[in-house]
C-alpha cells in the first residue's frame, strides 16, 4: 500500500517548471524530484499546503491511495 503524490498535470495546467514550482512553494527542486518520483517516506502539512497553494488544489486532488 502505498500513498501517492501526483501533481505533474495540475503543473502542467498552471504552466509552471519544476524549477519554478520548487520557488514557490520554498522547496530545493532535488526535494520537489523527491515527492514527484513518489520517494518520499513523509511529506510536511506546510509544503502540502504551499503545493495546494501554488497550484490552486486541494489535497486531495493531488493524492492517492494505491493498495
Amino acid at each position: 500500500m502505498a500513498i501517492v503524490v501526483d501533481f505533474e498535470l495540475l503543473r502542467e495546467k498552471k504552466g509552471l517548471t519544476v524549477a519554478q514550482l520548487a520557488d514557490k512553494i520554498g522547496i530545493t527542486q532535488a526535494n520537489l524530484f523527491v515527492l514527484k518520483n513518489n520517494r518520499a517516506r513523509a511529506v510536511r502539512f506546510s509544503t502540502l499546503a504551499a503545493l495546494c497553494e501554488a497550484l490552486d488544489c486541494q489535497p486531495g486532488d493531488i493524492l492517492r491511495y494505491e493498495p
